[in-house]
């Protein structure tokens, strides 16, 4: 075993037995369990049990940006997070049919990118220790799924149709308060699918800014979140500038498309208006 993960069991041996017993309330079967990741943002989070009086532990199968750490800091505590492992344990018990959040960002940055679970109390068992599981990219694929795309694709693939892939330009966009700047952009859109190529700015006395996730607001409906393509794969240095797609998966939009895009990063969030998608090239309000 591995001397993090040992360290990692010993802290959350230690904190279960240092917990205070009560009388008045059935213990809690423990569990050990493999959990795997979801693999995009449109799959249901993992579930993981948590308790007040016990700490679960999270093992990765790779180092993590523990910087990227994010929870509800009134409901969870991280008790230690280490370079493979994350401790955690509630404040106080969940209310039942309640959920909340956790996740952080490998630190390689290859697909699935981010891991995220859905903690919850449930009377009867716990999670001591969570073994996470990640399908890594590449694995049990054809070979030819590896090749460049091609149009052909698109089309067997359904992300283009009959009505083929309307464009619409953006206007350039400054944010000197946060020290961005927009250009070049234009907002697709397709079969399913709607997607925003920009060049980003990072303005000179900046940090440097890694985007990571975004979402799409709208006037109606409920957001839309969208996953980041970096052309880059690194963070933007300042003074410097990086093409960025932002892509989101739609069943169907208003007919008047217009959305807020944000994109979060490290410190600091870009916020787009007036994102103006086009309409349908059938002119139907899909």
């Amino acid at each position: 075993m591995n001397p993090p993960v040992r360290l990692a069991l010993s802290v959350v041996l230690f904190l279960g037995t240092a917990a205070p017993a009560r009388a008045t309330q059935v213990e809690r079967v423990k569990r050990e369990r493999s959990v795997a990741v979801a693999s995009s943002p449109s799959e249901p989070l993992p579930v993981v049990r948590v308790a007040h009086d016990t700490p679960t532990v999270f093992l990765f199968p790779s180092p993590i940006n523990r910087k990227s750490l994010t929870f509800d800091e009134t409901r969870i505590r991280v008790l230690d997070a280490g370079e493979r492992s994350v401790i955690v344990q509630p404040v106080a018990d969940l209310p039942e049919g309640e959920h909340y959040e956790i996740g952080t960002y490998f630190a390689d940055g290859r697909a699935p990118a981010r891991a995220a679970f859905a903690l919850m109390t449930d009377p009867a068992e716990v999670d001591l220790r969570i073994d996470v599981t990640r399908l890594e990219s590449g694995v049990d694929c054809p070979t030819d799924a590896r090749r460049e795309p091609k149009p052909e694709d698109l089309v067997l693939l359904g992300l283009v149709d009959k009505e083929g892939v309307s464009v619409t330009p953006i206007k350039s966009h400054e944010v000197p308060a946060r020290g961005f700047a927009v250009t070049a952009a234009s907002a697709y859109r397709g079969k399913g699918w709607v997607l925003v190529d920009m060049h980003v700015d990072n303005s000179s006395g900046q940090r440097p800014w890694l985007p990571r996730e975004a979402v799409l607001t709208g006037r109606t409906g409920l957001p839309l979140r969208a996953r980041v393509v970096n052309s880059g794969n690194d963070a933007i240095q300042p003074e410097h500038s990086r093409r960025l797609l932002v892509v989101a998966d739609v069943a169907q939009l208003s007919a008047n498309p217009v959305f807020t895009l944000e994109i979060l990063g490290d410190d600091r969030t870009l916020v787009i208006p007036n994102v103006r998608f086009p309409k349908s090239s059938a002119g139907s309000s899909q």
